[in-house]
């Protein structure tokens, strides 16, 4: 493109001729492509090694991708079991990414999860060249690395949980912006909004936590006029909509007798589960809001008391928050540096959407009161990549003044510090606190004395203070099985394992599941055991969505603990014995069983490949109603009832309405040590 195409190009999309600039040059030198390769391929080995040590993962998730590779309907909706009975409680598109896999390679543990995987190499990618577009190539190569090696991202894009494919969209909107604002280009902010609906599909409203970063660098940065850029952000949020609201009309309009439960809600309406139980509750901890609000209490389930040192607790801090400090003096410093520059200048507008995007998140991953597990901080990888990358570079180019080297050395020294601290909250590896420290010296020491010669090591050792301890943490969780609902990244706390939000002795093994964890687990609802991963919660255990029952299986069946079949508990993998599984794996009804709880119903199907009925649903919805499992039972349609659960929280006990008839009304028998009615003999 001639300078004279380029300037035309601006001049027709409405680019005032003051903000004309030269085109920044695509052009990669063959340094960067080969680092950008080792970091590709790195990150690949890192997300892929082992993989399958994992089994299922999140057990819950692996049955919904087994239904939708049974019967398209079940793909569509995002359904639990392929009968269609009730739907998981998020949007579907990170099951259909697995289900396609799935459908193409073969239902297995790899068609599962590789994609996530993928999803981890590509947002790494696109971080790359997001920043290099406003702070060169060798700060887009730092946070590309700063996101790989953040734990919570070793653990997530290695792991089945929606967050893999959400975290690779919003990056991929944020690319986007980063391209719009270049020639104020309204394809690329379409293209932003569009990636941002597609996100609403995959975790709903977590998604639009960057909306902030995205429309305010746009509208503050853009290179056109301000009508216009108000004009193209109505455009983008006009795709935005489309994107995610082709889905949520379907549902809306589709007969509900013909489409599974929409799980999650209390009036089986997407809108509702949108606003409420995956919405505003997540934020006020209210109704619908869950084991989030309702265990914890003003926010103390799960992640933690809500406050502004949330994200540096036992369990958060080791996550994601190692480099959260040096990421906002790098923002800060930045700033600084670019303070004086034009109102269109790209690498401002870089720390501006980047900077938002991590402060919007950090606050309300902070404040909010309802559901918040640790995992969640993966959406803060990218921006705190970006800040340290981008930022960090931008002050290594004004190392000539003093101010640019204390801010750069002020940043190694607190990221020393808070990583010494973590690496203290566990008993692992005492020596690589030493390693941080001397690098810190080192850094410190290049960064301040005036010797050119020192520039390098100072370099260096800052890169090394800030990364050798969160990259240790990244392999050991690499390293790790992780099943379960709720996974931890890196080793075991000073805290210890947990049970349900926090609260001692309320859960058995699960989590984060397998090595490095003196319990066998994060303690929480249901999940791996220490000893296999995929091994359900310990029976006993009162959960919302149904109290556990007796183990199926025990310890005969491969682990310590055996799966709560019989309650609807939270967790993830499970295990179920032998004859249950033949006895169920033998029936032609449309649901081989019905069991109280989601969880355990995923359990059972992933053993038999067969439609389990979860009644309550994954958090004790109103489905069935005793009326509709009457009819159903009737009609022939459900083989068996498994008993030991009862009806969740918000279910109003329907659960324990139908399993009081049953018993009432139909024969028992023992299967593996379980309780099991058969629903085609009645006593009478």
């Amino acid at each position: 493109m001639t300078m004279l195409d380029f300037e035309t190009e601006r001049a027709a999309a409405g680019v005032p001729a003051e903000v004309v600039e030269t085109p920044r040059s695509s052009r990669r030198p063959t340094t960067e492509r080969i680092a950008l390769a080792a970091l590709l391929v790195g990150t690949g080995l890192l997300y892929l090694w082992n993989l399958a040590a994992s089994g299922w993962g999140n057990g819950y998730y692996a049955a919904a991708v087994q239904a939708g590779t049974q019967d398209w309907k079940a793909m569509l909706f995002g359904s639990l079991d392929s009968a269609n009975f009730i739907t998981v409680d998020k949007t579907p598109a990170s099951l259909w990414l697995m289900e396609i896999s799935a459908r193409i390679f073969g239902f297995s543990s790899w068609s599962v999860l590789v994609p996530q995987a993928l999803c981890g190499v590509a947002a790494v990618a696109l971080t790359h060249a997001a920043v290099r577009r406003w702070a060169g190539g060798t700060a887009g190569l730092i946070a590309g690395v700063v996101l790989a090696l953040t734990p919570v991202a070793a653990l997530m894009f290695r792991f089945n949980n929606p967050d893999a494919l959400l975290t690779l969209l919003l990056v991929a909107a944020a690319y986007a912006v980063t391209r719009a604002l270049e020639r104020g280009l309204t394809r690329w902010l379409l293209l932003a909004g569009g990636l941002v609906g597609l996100a609403y599909l995959t975790k709903m409203m977590q998604a639009f936590l960057v909306l902030p970063a995205l429309a305010i660098v746009y509208l503050v940065c853009a290179p056109v006029g301000v009508w216009k850029r108000v004009r193209q952000l109505l455009a983008a949020a006009g795709a935005m909509i489309v994107g995610a609201g082709w889905w949520v009309a379907l549902v809306e309009l589709w007969p509900a007798g013909s489409r599974p439960y929409i799980g999650g809600s209390t009036g089986n309406s997407i809108l509702e589960l949108t606003l409420g139980y995956n919405g505003l509750s997540r934020i006020t901890g209210g109704e619908g809001g869950g084991p989030g609000g309702g265990f914890g209490g003003g926010g103390g389930g799960f992640g933690g008391a809500a406050g502004l040192l949330r994200l540096f607790n036992d369990t958060m801090g080791a996550q994601a928050s190692w480099l959260l400090p040096a990421a906002l003096i790098a923002l800060g410093g930045g700033l600084w540096v670019t303070a004086r520059r034009p109102r269109t200048d790209a690498a401002r507008a870089g720390l501006l959407l980047w900077g938002t995007w991590l402060i919007t998140h950090a606050l309300v991953f902070s404040l909010m009161e309802g559901i918040v597990h640790e995992y969640y901080t993966v959406a803060m990888a990218p921006a705190l990549g970006a800040l340290i990358g981008g930022g960090g570079v931008l002050l290594w180019r004004a190392r000539d003044g003093w101010t640019a080297r204390i801010i750069l050395a002020a940043a190694v020294v607190v990221s020393a510090w808070w990583a010494v601290t973590l690496l203290g909250r566990a008993d692992w590896q005492p020596w690589l606190a030493w390693v941080v420290v001397a690098a810190a010296v080192i850094a410190v020491a290049g960064l301040l004395v005036p010797a050119r010669r020192l520039a390098l090591a100072g370099a260096i050792g800052a890169l090394g203070a800030l990364l050798a301890a969160p990259a240790a943490y990244a392999l050991q969780t690499a390293g790790t099985a992780h099943t379960g609902s709720t996974p931890l990244a890196g080793p075991a706390t000073s805290a210890g394992g947990r049970g349900m939000g926090g609260m001692p002795g309320m859960g058995g093994p699960g989590g984060a599941g397998g090595a490095g964890r003196p319990d066998g687990g994060r303690g929480g609802f249901g999940g791996g055991s220490g000893t296999a991963p995929g091994i359900g919660a310990a029976p006993g255990s009162a959960l919302p969505g149904g109290a556990g029952g007796p183990a199926v299986g025990g310890a005969a069946s491969g682990g310590a603990a055996g799966g709560m079949v019989g309650g609807g508990g939270f967790g993830g993998g499970g295990a179920t014995s032998a004859e249950l599984t033949a006895l169920l794996t033998a029936t032609d009804t449309t649901w081989a069983a019905a069991v109280s709880g989601a969880q355990s119903a995923a359990t059972l199907e992933l053993a038999t490949g067969k439609a389990v009925m979860g009644m309550g649903g994954w958090s004790g919805d109103p489905a069935p109603t005793l009326a509709q499992f009457q009819q159903w039972v009737q009609d022939g349609q459900i083989g068996y009832l498994i008993g030991g659960g009862q009806g969740g929280g918000r279910g109003g006990g329907s659960s324990s309405a139908i399993s009081a008839w049953v018993a009432e009304n139909y024969t028992a028998k023992t299967v593996g040590g379980q309780t099991v009615y058969d629903l085609t003999a009645p006593l009478s």
